[in-house]
């Protein structure tokens, strides 16, 4: 089976999908930033790349979400849906993209279909910065709206840094999203949701309240209860996405929050956590939904 990969081809997703696809895949990496549409012009195709025709791939998955400006981000989101509407299978679709990244988002509509998150307030001003940051407690993370891997997470429980943490974001024209500190054990879970599937890893990090592998934490194999299985389900089903990769934060106050749905999951870690070939589990699950269309 052939198979687009929207990627960095020399990152080591890419090069672990290409050895896993063996004889069995035929990938071709592209590059986002290379997309070009075209309507009603002839001997072009509508969406390509280096003038090879999207088209002709029965699927497309998105491993990468690069950094750009609203007029690139949303051009390339809009060419994505353009190529799913043309019959071919974009993994994730562009809609769960768009809805996983925004963190706000994705928290309301979790809040909504009535699964735990923890309080969130989210605001442009200063003013009303300050004042959330009073209502949760005085003991908050505040994370970039857009963004993964714990990068540019911090946390904040001094009255004084808040206020020159918030004026310098409100300068940056950046929104404020703010989550009160829960106290937990050390760890959170990551769940990877891949259809039917779902394959789970403890992070544990010993001298970080973060617990992103890539901030140093330790990876560890985690069982796992049906109801926190149905939860990464849920979660999974309402951002629109076909695999995901779930945070499960188990908090000291015995309740499970769920703090992010992320549409472009890693598994470097997972795979050699649980001794799995993840990318070829995810290469098997793309050919199985292609077959169904």
């Amino acid at each position: 089976m052939r198979m687009a990969v929207l990627c960095a081809p020399e990152s080591w997703y890419f090069r672990d999908l290409a050895r896993a696809a063996a004889d069995d895949y035929a990938l071709t990496p592209f590059s986002f930033t290379q997309l070009t549409a075209n309507l009603e012009v002839q001997e072009r195709p509508e969406i390509s790349v280096d003038a090879t025709d999207l088209q002709a791939f029965p699927a497309v998955l998105v491993r990468t979400m690069p950094p750009g400006s609203l007029e690139q981000v949303i051009f390339r989101m809009n060419a994505l849906a353009r190529l799913q509407s043309r019959g071919v299978l974009v993994v994730n679709p562009p809609r769960s993209v768009e809805i996983a990244v925004d963190k706000h988002l994705t928290c309301a509509l979790l809040q909504e279909a009535g699964l735990r998150v923890p309080p969130t307030i989210v605001c442009q001003t200063f003013d009303e910065a300050m004042q959330g940051f009073c209502q949760l407690g005085g003991d908050v993370v505040i994370k970039p709206l857009y963004g993964g891997e714990g990068r540019g997470i911090m946390r904040v429980s001094d009255e004084a840094v808040a206020w020159r943490t918030f004026k310098t974001l409100i300068q940056l024209r950046a929104i404020i999203y703010q989550q009160p500190f829960l106290p937990h054990h050390g760890y959170d879970l990551r769940l990877f949701v891949l259809g039917d599937q779902i394959f789970a890893m403890r992070r544990r990090h010993p001298h970080d309240w973060r617990t992103n592998i890539s901030r140093g934490a330790i990876a560890e194999p985690a069982d796992l209860d049906e109801d926190l299985v149905n939860v990464a389900r849920r979660a999974t089903g309402l951002v629109g996405a076909m695999m995901a990769g779930v945070d499960i934060l188990p908090a000291q106050d015995g309740q499970h929050y769920v703090l992010e749905v992320n549409a472009v999951p890693g598994w470097k870690a997972l795979s050699r956590t649980l001794q799995l070939d993840i990318a070829r589990l995810v290469l098997e699950h793309i050919s199985q939904l292609a077959s169904k269309r």
